[in-house]
């Protein structure tokens, strides 16, 4: 019994798949899958998945690069219990798979309304391929959209819903939008972007009442109060935010905290037991702090520190933290993780991009770089993760002045 068995269909399961078959250990690798496809690319969903018909799910690889890389494949078929003490992973089809080294990469799952019951016919969520299939049939036939949540995903489809033409309303029950990712500056910029693009957002907003029209498959959501305002809802997005996938985990009896408890190798509570992506819960040397990230490269980098623990070259979880997000007219990239408001010491600076709507925001605090969020200046944005890989810290005269170069910095 050699095999490590992946759980998990999401970005850090296909780089960890990747890097296990670049280390010559492919053919020890079984990938368990809840959906019926190969893992796939999901930021487009919200994206240009929505917009065309005729977009499918683009594949991370091909059937044919698994097979050829030795990896078994067990697609459809979603893991429901782990057995610590046997190493073995039960499969919802009854198959029982062994495992000497085990890996978690279970990802999250849409936030709920608790008031809503599931499964109203124009009620939709974001997280994956059958999601994005429903959403867009239903925006095809959908005059207004309501996105509930001012976060990354409810604007992204926000802004696609505009672009195909949809009166769109975005409800957000907190002061800003992005309130917890961004600062106040970028997110002032956002919000009068896609107010200037035509949509409608409610900030601060208490929502309730949520009136239903019918019984099973045909139940639909009739309207919505908003400040105290009764308003007829057309099709309604929960852009809420996620939470992790960690029933599995705590089933088995390892430690979970608003995520899979990991140490800086990716290994869990339990021997042998990894955990990589969105779902965990990590020590960030450079925050230092714990965190669980959303994130694309997050996933990408986790998995790739979890390969070096599976293949004997074990070392320490160490990343810049960097996301981004399309919004229409907008593209956001953001290095660093940007300290809550009111930080000790926490000041700013602004460099200009090369067009009027192009700019990047330098966050310090006590003179040390943390963050640098760009909009529409992606050399800007990736000269700003090698400054804060390399530790450098640039004073706020010198980043605001576009005459010199910020590589200039790095020397």
């Amino acid at each position: 019994m050699n095999s490590i068995v992946i759980i998990g269909g999401g970005h850090a399961a296909a780089q960890l798949c990747a890097g296990l078959a670049e280390a010559g250990q492919g053919s020890r690798v079984h990938l368990v899958c809840e959906e019926a496809c190969e893992p796939y690319h999901r930021p487009p969903l919200s994206k240009a998945f929505l917009k065309s018909a005729e977009e499918t799910t683009q594949p991370h690889k091909a059937a044919d690069w698994y097979r050829e890389a030795g990896i078994t494949l067990h697609l459809g078929d979603a893991a429901v219990a782990i057995d610590r003490d046997a190493h073995t992973v039960t499969l919802r089809s009854g198959a029982v798979l062994p495992w000497e080294r085990l890996v978690l990469a279970t990802g999250t799952r849409a936030r709920q309304i608790p008031e809503l019951k599931p499964g109203l016919e124009n009620v939709a969520s974001l997280r994956a391929a059958d999601e994005a299939h429903r959403l867009r049939t239903r925006l095809a036939s959908a005059e207004k959209v309501t996105v509930l949540g001012g976060g990354f995903i409810g604007l992204e489809v926000a802004a696609t819903a505009k672009a195909l033409g949809k009166s769109v309303q975005v409800i957000e029950s907190a002061p800003r939008l992005l309130g917890r990712a961004v600062s106040p500056e970028l997110s002032a910029h956002v919000l009068a972007t896609h107010r200037a693009a035509g949509i409608d957002i409610v900030l601060g907003a208490q929502t309730g009442a949520f009136e239903v029209e019918g019984e099973g498959e045909g139940a639909r959501l009739v309207s919505v109060q908003v400040n105290g305002v009764k308003q007829p809802v057309d099709l309604l997005l929960l852009g809420i935010g996620a939470v992790p996938e960690t029933a599995l985990a705590q089933a088995a009896g390892i430690e979970c905290a608003d995520g899979i408890v990991v140490d800086a190798q990716m290994q869990t509570s339990a021997a042998n037991v990894l955990a990589v992506g969105d779902c965990t819960r990590f020590p960030d040397r450079r925050a230092g702090r714990a965190l669980r990230l959303e994130s694309v490269q997050n996933a990408n980098d986790q998995a790739r520190t979890a390969v070096a623990t599976l293949t004997g070259a074990a070392r320490d979880h160490d990343a810049v933290a960097w996301f981004w997000s399309d919004q229409g007219s907008m593209r956001l990239q953001m290095a660093g993780l940007m300290p809550a408001e009111g930080t000790p010491g926490l000041t700013s600076a602004r460099r200009a991009g090369p067009k009027p709507e192009a700019f990047s925001l330098f966050h310090y605090v006590d003179a040390q770089l943390v963050c640098v969020e760009s909009v529409n200046a992606p050399v800007d944005h990736m000269m700003s993760r090698k400054l804060l890989e390399a530790g450098r810290s640039p004073d706020a005269a010198a980043v605001s002045d576009v005459s010199i170069p910020l590589k200039n910095h790095l020397s």
